[in-house]
């Protein structure tokens, strides 16, 4: 997880509100934007797309290991494992 200097987390947290007030969700809204971002803001290269790939990817491992492995395991402590 890349840790962002507090000094430098307004800006994002600011954006991260504003997508929550938009109702960005993850049920394709979330996909999109994150497609045109790198549509339009990308600069064309195979090594900044596979950047962004990259970050996406992390992502997605960053959530599954934070967010969704404590969330299994709460579940398997109230329910039983299988």
């Amino acid at each position: 997880m890349p840790y962002i200097k507090q000094e430098d987390r307004p800006k994002l947290d600011q954006l991260v509100e504003q997508m929550k007030e938009a109702g960005i969700a993850a049920n394709g809204d979330l996909n999109y934007l994150l497609y045109a971002f790198c549509k339009r803001h990308v600069s064309p290269s195979y090594n900044n797309y596979k950047n962004f790939i990259g970050e996406l990817n992390q992502c997605a491992t960053e959530i599954e290991r934070r967010i969704l492995a404590p969330y299994e395991d709460e579940k398997m402590r109230e329910n039983g494992d299988v």
